[in-house]
């Protein structure tokens, strides 16, 4: 017998961390700081275990697909058009509510040690758990509505925990930059999906992957472009914005302005994911436009290649670690323009739990280090902080592609697909990602040798006054030790379900269109040669991505730890390299002069033209027309009795003509 997968379970999985959230947030000073964290991670533990038995349920071939409640419904030439809060749990939901409510059960229970001297302590907590409920209801939506709501939702709690620290001047900038950038991919977002309606009629996922044949025939008005072309590219701008690509990558960096906890859950399986996910998601659509597709790769390998070489240059630590997720969410998005989606959300998992694993062994350093981010004071530090460095190392060679670890598996996969892809911008993309993976080994063993290795250089802290690094408590390293278990063996245990089983087949919940790709098979040929975990790895040792990741850790360890004068003198004989590097290719500097000075500009123009004319004149002139009606009724306000009972008979007596005649 098929099992089921009843609602309200389901709706428990998505409200248990807004109840939380509502506890902590509005009562915050009643239960106190111990119950603001007990509420919260009771919620969030809550729908993790919910969430683990749904993926179960679905391996065993249950789906759901329908509506929890509707809350509109608004007639259309199309028919009834339902406004509606709907799920769709399949084997692509299931997985990812698994991965978003664990790796922010570990970002939760991190925080009750590295915030426990902030003020904000309650409101810190309300705040991730309200991020995860927005994050789960865009994941397990089953309708452009509710998407647009979860997108729109995790963008602007991202926008109150980036400036957490409101008092911070910098913090407030990253912030706006966040939101205003956000906004030029969502602008594109909506416009996709105003199109879909248009002409499909409907917001329901299913009912418009049914007319996508239909959808594929039909041009933009008043254009030759092909009307699913425009839409799918309208909604992978909204992707690029979530999930930084280039050139809306510009707010990801600046966001390691917000604690050290909301780094590792924006970066590594919620915000920056969500564009990954929802281009899987509408991969029946993408899949009939071949022109996204290469313009996905193409973006995807540019993000890939250069943003990884902006992180040899980085001196914060956590700076290292953002670039770093720049470079993989290129991966992924290389992964999906070669319609490899399979592959794109395997390196979505297990980049989640080694790059949160990363960000969280990066607080754990600061932490160590009363605060210090930077790398340059920073050395020695691997018997100082040993479960930290054990931890972080475990997350290094899982993020180089290190053989039997979990990036290994999704990225060799994701290179190998590409590398067969027959679609134009296929070519620039393998090289692309085969020179990052030499880089990604140069930059991140560069963290490791000057965080873990060498000399201890500094350690004075922000405050200027020498200490002793330590090694964080508890509550800090054992989500350190429970996300490098799945860094270390979720690769190896989910490459065949993914690569040549049938996974995704399972609990889909509307059987019109298949998940795996139809009209690209260049995963199909490589699921073909898989022989297993172990042979994949051996036969890895003989390639060049392996060859090319030992080399740019062999580099790190001759430049940083034998001849550490190399990059210094490197800097002084290539100045304008170095500057181009340091300043982010100036990409920062246009940004500022296209977006920010444009959005002042049009302000400016709306609060003119909107405000002072419009709206200011609306104000005015109904306040002009009551002036002049009361002036003329103050005529009849004479103050005698006799014409006032005169009016009320003459009113009476009309009253009684009108209810005789009708």
């Amino acid at each position: 017998m098929t099992p089921a997968l009843h609602p309200a379970l389901l709706l428990m999985i998505a409200v248990a961390p807004l109840v939380g959230a509502l506890a902590a947030g509005l009562f915050g000073k009643t239960i106190g700081r111990t119950g603001a964290h007990s509420v919260t991670i009771a919620g969030v533990a809550l729908s993790f275990l919910l969430s683990v038995w749904t993926l179960w349920q679905v391996i065993q071939g249950a789906g759901y697909d329908g509506t929890v409640y509707e809350w509109m419904r608004v007639a259309t030439p199309f028919g009834a058009l339902k406004f509606e809060v709907g799920f769709l749990i399949d084997a692509l939901t299931a997985l990812m509510m698994c991965v978003v409510t664990f790796v922010s059960l570990m970002v939760h229970l991190y925080t009750i040690g590295y915030m426990r001297d902030d003020s904000g302590y309650t409101r810190f907590f309300a705040y991730l758990s309200l991020f995860t409920f927005a994050m789960l209801m865009l994941v397990m939506s089953n309708n452009f509505l509710q998407l647009f709501f979860g997108w729109e939702a995790v963008g602007l709690i991202s926008y109150l925990l980036i400036g957490f620290w409101y008092t911070k001047e910098s913090a407030i900038k990253a912030n706006m930059k966040a939101f205003i950038v956000n906004r030029v991919g969502d602008f594109g977002f909506i416009l996709g999906i105003g199109l879909l309606f248009a002409f499909a009629g409907s917001l329901h996922y299913g009912e418009v992957f049914k007319m996508r044949t239909e959808l594929a025939g039909f041009t933009l008005p008043g254009s030759n472009w092909g009307l699913l072309t425009v839409t799918c590219l309208c909604l992978f701008i909204g992707a690029m914005g979530k999930s930084a690509q280039f050139p809306l990558h510009v707010w990801l960096p600046d966001s390691m302005e917000g604690p050290t906890p909301i780094s590792a859950l924006i970066h590594a399986a919620t915000m920056v994911t969500a564009g990954i996910f929802m281009v899987t998601r509408m991969s029946p659509l993408f899949e009939l436009s071949e022109s996204t597709l290469s313009f996905m790769m193409a973006v995807g390998a540019t993000t890939a290649l250069f943003m990884g070489i902006l992180g040899l240059v980085q001196n914060d630590i956590k700076r290292v670690v953002a670039y770093s997720t720049l470079s993989q969410l290129g991966y992924m998005t290389v992964a999906l323009g070669a319609s490899a989606y399979s592959m794109a959300v395997f390196h979505l998992v297990t980049h989640a739990f080694f790059k949160a694993l990363l960000f969280l062994a990066a607080g754990s350093v600061i932490i160590g280090m009363h605060h210090e981010q930077d790398m340059r004071n920073m050395g020695g530090l691997r018997r100082a902080m040993p479960v930290t460095w054990a931890t972080a190392l475990i997350g290094a060679l899982a993020l180089i592609g290190a053989p039997f670890f979990s990036g290994f598996y999704s990225k060799d996969a994701i290179i190998e697909a590409v590398r067969r892809s027959h679609l134009p911008g296929a070519g620039f993309a393998a090289f692309a990602l085969i020179a990052s993976v030499f880089v990604t080994a140069l930059y991140t063993f560069r963290m490791i040798f000057l965080v873990f290795y060498g000399p201890p250089r500094g350690h004075s802290g922000v405050s200027g006054h020498e200490h002793t690094p330590h090694e964080s408590p508890r509550v800090i390293t054992l989500p350190l030790v429970l996300l490098a278990i799945p860094s270390l063996v979720i690769g190896a245990w989910m490459i065949g379900p993914l690569l040549s089983g049938d996974f995704f087949a399972r609990g889909v919940a509307f059987n019109s269109v298949v998940f795996v790709a139809d009209r690209h098979s260049a995963l199909r040929e490589i699921s073909g040669e898989f022989h297993g975990w172990f042979e994949m790895a051996m036969h890895a040792l003989t390639t060049l991505p392996v060859w090319l990741a030992s080399a740019g850790v062999v580099s790190a360890a001759w430049l940083y730890l034998r001849s550490s004068n190399i990059p210094a003198a490197l800097k002084q004989r290539c100045p304008r390299l170095y500057a181009l590097l340091d300043q982010k290719y100036y990409l920062d500097t246009v940004h500022e002069i296209v977006f920010a000075r444009g959005a002042v500009m049009l302000g400016s123009d709306l609060a003119a033209t909107g405000e002072q004319k419009i709206i200011d004149g609306a104000v005015n002139g109904s306040a002009r027309s009551a002036m002049m009606i009361a002036r003329a009724i103050r005529a009849l306000q004479t103050g005698d009795l006799t014409h006032y009972a005169l009016a009320m008979v003459a009113g009476l007596a009309a009253l009684i003509v009108l209810f005789v005649r009708f």
